[in-house]
């Protein structure tokens, strides 16, 4: 089967997580889209309808037969049997939504209605962590699969059900606190969890991904691959590779790609008033109001925050911009900026460059051609 993932016209609801990415390549609950599909047929092939400056990196190929989905819909063990059963010249729908088509090329096809409850459509970048526990709840049915935990270790206490602690043979994990009461947890291969660190599912702790010492997690969190985080977190997408190592308070926020917060970085996600928070929205280029009264920060790949750094309730950062200096900076911090309290200051792009390479070396990585191109168009675009 060939799956297209379409971003339907909403790759700029999520940015700035979406400038460097599709929206099926967007890590909430375990997966990105792209896994989730793999996991779910791993026969299946994979690519994406996506902005034309990401096709080079995110290609897009289309076969005879093909599924186009939704990028914005969250496929679960439930919707398989509806997939495995479209016919050619079907869509598939969902309270109305189009989740799917099977054909050539994308056509209205015959509506076929599913009646499923399951379902999780992502209309905004903050239902990331919002629909977060349901949506691990939901993938950790799909990623244990005949699979068989290891053992806890003794030096470990768990409080809750242990049908719903998943824990990789590589795992690494020693005198912590885990509760299932609250959700799911799920350790994948060569995590690590530091003594003395206290978790309130739901968790996914991505491959190669670390708890620091005395690290507390609330639900629902994910950490995914090669990522470091300590201190506090509460509600936090971590997409990869990017690291929180030290104290400091992270709620109700998406971490992109390749960030890294100093030591004692935090960050508001509530207003004193208690009222609904208004954000930055780059499909108008201008401050929208929300229904949400939980926000912290969403930051996009490549980005980095100064020690002691505070950012203010619902801050957005775009890609590859350094933040620091005293006080909270401004709620919208654009890509590329230097500093980020003067809108005129910005990064070098050829610096920028490789300053990123710098983090991915480490990694044993470096941006293609193609991520270089991407980096420029957000440069001069965004």
């Amino acid at each position: 089967m060939n799956i297209i993932l379409h971003d339907f016209g909403k790759h700029l609801n999520f940015a700035p997580l979406t400038l460097t990415r599709p929206l099926g390549d967007l890590r909430v609950g375990i997966f990105t889209n792209a896994e989730r599909w793999k996991e779910l047929i791993p026969e299946a092939s994979i690519s994406f309808k996506t902005s034309t400056y990401l096709q080079n990196v995110f290609p897009l190929i289309k076969k005879e037969e093909n599924l186009w989905w939704n990028a914005s819909v969250i496929p679960t063990l439930e919707v398989l049997t509806y997939i495995q059963n479209l016919a050619k010249g079907e869509s598939l729908f969902v309270d109305g939504t189009w989740v799917a088509y099977k054909g050539e090329e994308l056509a209205d096809g015959m509506q076929i209605e599913i009646p499923i409850s399951s379902v999780i459509v992502l209309e905004e970048r903050w239902n990331l962590f919002q629909y977060n526990d349901k949506i691990l709840e939901n993938d950790f049915l799909i990623k244990k699969r005949l699979k068989i935990s290891a053992d806890l270790p003794a030096s470990c206490t768990l409080i809750g059900p242990r049908e719903k602690l998943f824990i990789a043979p590589s795992a690494k994990l020693e005198c912590a606190i885990l509760n299932t009461n609250t959700g799911i947890i799920y350790l994948d291969e060569h995590s690590e969890i530091m003594e003395g660190s206290v978790v309130r599912g739901g968790l996914y702790l991505g491959e190669h991904a670390a708890l620091k010492l005395a690290t507390k997690i609330y639900g629902a969190t994910t950490i995914g691959p090669h990522c470091k985080v300590g201190g506090e977190v509460n509600n936090v997408i971590f997409q990869a590779y990017s690291n929180k190592g030290h104290d400091g308070f992270v709620g109700n926020s998406v971490i992109g790609e390749w960030c890294n917060l100093g030591a004692d970085t935090n960050t508001s996600n509530l207003k004193n008033n208690y009222g609904k928070v208004k954000a930055y929205d780059f499909e108008s280029g201008s401050v929208k109001q929300t229904d949400v009264q939980f926000m912290g920060l969403m930051m996009g790949d490549h980005s980095k925050s100064g020690i002691n750094t505070m950012f203010n309730t619902a801050t957005v950062v775009g890609v590859s911009s350094t933040v620091f200096g005293a006080g909270f900076p401004p709620k919208y911090i654009p890509s590329f900026s230097w500093g980020g309290f003067d809108s005129n200051s910005k990064f070098n792009f050829e610096k920028a460059i490789e300053a990123a390479n710098n983090m991915m070396v480490r990694r044993g990585l470096q941006l293609s051609k193609h991520e270089v191109e991407v980096l420029e168009h957000i440069f001069h675009s965004f």
